[in-house]
């Protein structure tokens, strides 16, 4: 058992500094006044606290955690309740960014209603401020802005679509192709959409579009020239067990960290090491009486030991 705060609780930290909402206006107007938009994944309530605290702008829980977080082969097989799952212990932890919930694979491909029915969902059941939708659905955009949803559209290499594509291959590579990718995202803008993803496209492509574009480009495997960029939670601090893509960069080795924290704990049991006197509790004096201990007088019960975890009770108020 692990007692980190108690329900409702919040630490004096974060509520001694309230900090100003991000939402999807505030991303047009950092786009306007030419200030990079931060974004990553996450999909837990612990990383997902992290992130905000650190002042990421956006969190997209990812359809990535079908991957990153259950091991799947690719991102075509987390479900509508999985997703949901993630979104509400994601939305728990963050006050200051906006949260972006993934639509999956399935929930938004066979007709305009469905697609709304699950955005819906995401944002009643799971407290999403916005969905994301992979590839140029210009209608359903334009059906979910009408229903007061923000959408994130996500364009260029589109994991939904890795049967398609024959695999995770750079798009928008001939002129063609280029122009393309441009006209999806401008009818994407003029559809409603707050925001568009931009991956595995030439930074050449991605510059013109972002220049073009009235909203933010979010890029990933796209160059410096989107107004902001986003990376996979696990893939940055390479909690993955994979080699990693081209355009990430890794800020730290979390892996071997915490790897090496656990065989240290593993050879602390093996040797008994671990837990020691001062990580125990102790019986009063009294009851060490009555029933015969034999502990040494100095192990008495602090006001500590009456409380699993006297660190819990800072910050809380009743």
């Amino acid at each position: 058992m692990s007692i980190t705060s108690f329900p409702g609780g919040e630490s004096l930290s974060r509520l001694a500094s309230p900090q100003t909402k991000v939402t999807m206006p505030a991303l047009s107007e950092m786009k306007r006044q030419g200030k990079p938009i931060s974004a990553l994944t996450a999909y837990d309530y612990s990383s997902a606290r992290l992130v905000d605290e650190a002042g990421i702008d956006l969190l997209l829980v990812g359809d990535s955690l079908a991957m990153v977080v259950l091991g799947h082969e690719n991102t075509l097989s987390v479900t509508m309740e999985e997703m949901l799952h993630h979104t509400r212990a994601v939305r728990r932890a963050v006050r200051r960014a906006l949260v972006v919930a993934d639509m999956p694979f399935g929930s938004y491909h066979a007709s305009i209603a469905e697609g709304l029915n699950n955005a819906i969902r995401f944002v009643k059941e799971a407290g999403a401020e916005a969905v994301k939708i992979e590839g140029p659905r210009i209608e359903l955009a334009r059906a979910l802005v009408d229903a007061e949803i923000p959408v994130v559209g996500h364009l260029g290499l589109t994991p939904q679509s890795l049967h398609r594509m024959g695999g995770y291959r750079v798009q928008a590579r001939t002129a063609v192709a280029a122009q393309q990718l441009k006209t999806d995202a401008l009818a994407l803008a003029h559809a409603g959409a707050g925001a568009i993803v931009l991956e595995g496209v030439p930074r050449e492509v991605a510059e013109e579009i972002t220049a073009e574009l009235p909203i933010p480009t979010i890029g990933i495997g796209a160059g410096p020239g989107c107004d902001g960029q986003i990376l996979v939670f696990h893939d940055m601090v390479n909690l993955t067990f994979a080699p990693p893509a081209k355009f990430v960069r890794r800020y730290c080795d979390a892996g071997a960290l915490i790897r090496s924290a656990i065989e240290n704990y593993r050879e602390d049991v093996e040797r008994r090491a671990f837990p020691s006197d001062e990580e125990s509790y102790h019986l009063p004096e009294a009851a060490r009486r009555a029933l015969g201990s034999q502990l040494a007088p100095e192990a008495e019960l602090n006001a500590g030991d009456a409380v699993v975890n006297q660190d819990a009770l800072k910050g809380w108020a009743r």
